[in-house]
């Protein structure tokens, strides 16, 4: 009997395994999401909170914010430090062009008057507005900010980040006693924010 016990899996062996996998995976995820601005790193977020809300482990909730916040601003501070590259480049780069092609140019010149007017404060904010991190982080290239500077305030906005989707998950999470449930809910609701804000501005074109 004890060695069957002994070989027999238990719930928290599981749940390490599990731990062991998802908060890597979660690093990479959002890590490529910030290099490549198309993979939806809040709902990942939101979800990984859900299911840290789910386990026994007490530790699981922290480590899922240092893991997002840690991959967001590595992730960050390198498409920044890929377009510097680029400006400085004759033929630019295709990092600078992504960043470029996801920037419209409304969207660049209100970046611009906003980062001149209150600096490191739109930073910060931009990450937490959908759609919102590119046209900032181009209007600091254009102004040469420094990697530092650009560092130092993309460190505030990382965090926030981060704790803005881990509480949507979280709220997810406690509402629903099954975590696929709280997920569903978790992303839901970060795909409605995310697209919010383009529908409001096309209603208010149309009208």
């Amino acid at each position: 009997m004890a060695a069957a016990g002994s070989t027999a899996a238990t719930p928290s062996s599981v749940g390490s395994a599990q731990q062991a996998i998802g908060y890597p995976t979660l690093f990479l995820l959002v890590l490529a999401g910030a290099l490549v601005p198309v993979v939806p790193t809040g709902a990942l977020v939101s979800s990984a909170a859900v299911v840290a809300f789910h386990q026994t482990a007490p530790l699981a909730l922290a480590l899922v914010f240092v893991t997002a916040s840690l991959a967001a601003f590595l992730g960050d501070a390198a498409l920044y430090w890929l377009g510097r590259r680029g400006l400085r480049s004759k033929n630019g780069s295709r990092w600078l062009e992504a960043i470029r092609s996801r920037a419209p140019e409304e969207r660049l010149e209100q970046a611009q008057g906003k980062l001149a007017e209150h600096g490191v404060a739109v930073l910060v904010l931009s990450r937490l507005v959908p759609a919102g991190r590119i046209p900032v982080m181009l209007a600091c290239l254009l102004a040469e900010w420094p990697l530092r500077r650009f560092a130092r305030g993309n460190a505030a906005a990382c965090l926030a980040w981060a704790a803005t989707y881990q509480v949507i998950g979280i709220l997810g999470g406690s509402l629903f006693p099954e975590p696929w449930e709280g997920v569903v809910v978790a992303v839901g609701l970060t795909v409605l924010i995310s697209v919010a804000p383009g529908v409001w501005r096309r209603v208010r074109s149309a009208g």
